[in-house]
């Protein structure tokens, strides 16, 4: 049974929490505390498996209590934060710090949206239970990418080759870490990244800012090319399609895929429409199964795939059951995924 420690400003929040989680039999509720000056005794007193955590409270901002006790004792902490530009901002920031994922929170309606969305956050909180949260690893002092291309022959220029990537809990970090690894001009990459609707743009312009790659959150009829990155919008699932030889993202509306929209799964199986078996398919961290039956589809078309190893996972759920179903060519960990990305773009 995993405990949970709730901090949020907001009496309604704590309430909501309290009645959702003495309901499953899996979680308990280790306490609440309207913010983390009043909490950080209680936790020391009795650390729980997982921080259920606000951002915006008095006295001590969520951020700011993240980041000290990730530093000093780390807990896996799933971020509760408001649909504003600022409040998904400041959300990713505590993900960049160490958080292992986000539950947004809607300002009106908050009581039904809770309960509508019960199972999607035990769930969350569950995956964070297991998870190992891991300091993130310092940036260089200058974080502004270089969006000079590499020097390759013209038939690597011209040949498309797409990458595609799965993840979820953890996934955010590793993908910065992939991504600020790459040059300007590596093959395009396609990306399904576990996250609530409006955060996605923001976490696209966010590693817009960190690499050489220009990265956007996809939108219908997207050209998928070299030096583009494309991240599915969450609440949508992404597929892609080819004509001319090219491959093009297509957004669409429609019912989760394994309890997830964006699917990894529904990008990977798209993908199998149109590939000869030259793209490259990475799973990497996260909890459940999502994609694991897409990238066994890839893999028996010869496309190559990777998973990310056990060590360096937050959560090895993902890459372990496409693991167990002979979906992945080789296992590596995450400081290895970029090198293998510019090895296979190098085979032409």
């Amino acid at each position: 049974m995993s405990s949970v420690f709730v901090i949020d400003d907001s009496a309604v929040v704590r309430q909501a929490m309290v009645a959702m989680l003495d309901g499953d039999a899996g979680i308990e509720l280790a306490g609440t505390a309207p913010n983390p000056l009043i909490a950080a005794p209680l936790i020391r007193k009795k650390r729980p498996d997982v921080l259920l955590l606000d951002i915006e409270m008095p006295g001590m901002d969520g951020l700011t209590f993240l980041r000290q006790q990730m530093a000093e004792a780390p807990i896996p902490t799933v971020i509760c934060s408001s649909l504003s530009t600022e409040g998904s901002r400041i959300a990713l920031d505590a993900l960049a710090a160490g958080a292992v994922a986000i539950v947004a929170k809607p300002k009106l309606g908050l009581r039904q949206f809770l309960e509508d969305s019960r199972r999607e956050l035990i769930s969350t909180l569950k995956a964070a239970a297991l998870s190992r949260p891991r300091m993130p690893k310092p940036r260089p002092l200058s974080t502004l990418p270089v969006r000079t291309p590499s020097m390759r022959g013209p038939h690597a220029l011209s040949v498309n080759k797409p990458v595609v990537i799965g993840s979820s809990t953890g996934g955010t970090q590793a993908i910065e870490q992939i991504l600020r690894a790459l040059p300007a001009d590596a093959p395009g990459i396609a990306i399904v990244q576990h996250m609530p609707e409006r955060f996605t743009a923001m976490f696209a312009e966010r590693l817009d800012g960190l690499c050489a790659m220009q990265v956007r959150e996809a939108r219908d009829g997207d050209r998928l090319e070299r030096g583009i990155v494309l991240v599915a919008p969450g609440g949508k699932h992404m597929k892609l399609r080819k004509a001319g030889g090219q491959y093009f993202a297509v957004v669409l509306d429609g019912p989760p895929v394994n309890r997830h929209k964006p699917s990894v799964d529904v990008l990977f199986r798209s993908l199998c429409e149109h590939t000869n078996g030259d793209a490259l398919a990475i799973m990497l961290t996260g909890m459940g199964d999502d994609g694991a039956r897409g990238m066994k589809q890839l893999h028996e078309l010869g496309v190559r795939t990777l998973a990310q190893d056990e060590a360096s996972c937050v959560v090895f759920g993902m890459p372990m059951e496409a693991i167990k179903l002979g979906a992945v060519d080789e296992v590596l960990p995450l400081d290895a995924m970029a090198d293998a990305v510019t090895c296979f773009d190098a085979r032409g």
